[in-house]
């Protein structure tokens, strides 16, 4: 066995022992430090695929800071969205936006195209 891995087994050892969220922190910083990018996909790909899809997804969502869908907002629009958008990844956010400017009528999709185009100037 690898040097690297003998010791991430013993982390993920101690890490099981202690059992907290600081525990597996300190276990997926090491892991970074010790596995290669391919080495941590499939041990990822392992631990989700040892669960049942709904808690897979509801895992790998956490992971990746995945907001899920917008909720209905019902005072402060903006507010809301800006909220939900300082969550949501960057696939989430890409998708609903270019879901939301197809939606836009022709008027809405130019005034928005305009907008950004001003802070894209301002930038």
């Amino acid at each position: 066995m690898a040097p690297a891995h003998k010791r991430l087994s013993k982390m993920l050892g101690y890490t099981l022992t202690l059992g907290g969220a600081e525990a597996w922190s300190g276990f997926s910083d090491v892991a970074a430090a010790r596995l290669s990018t391919e080495e941590r996909a499939a041990l990822a790909y392992a631990a989700l695929r040892s669960l049942h899809p709904d808690h897979a997804e509801l895992t790998a969502r956490a992971a990746i800071h995945a907001a899920g869908a917008p909720i209905p907002a019902f005072l402060g629009q903006m507010v809301e969205a800006r909220s939900w958008a300082a969550f949501a990844s960057r696939a989430e956010l890409k998708c609903y936006a270019a879901a939301a400017f197809e939606a836009m009528s022709d008027g809405d999709q130019a005034a928005f195209f305009r907008h950004i185009s001003e802070v894209e100037l301002a930038a």
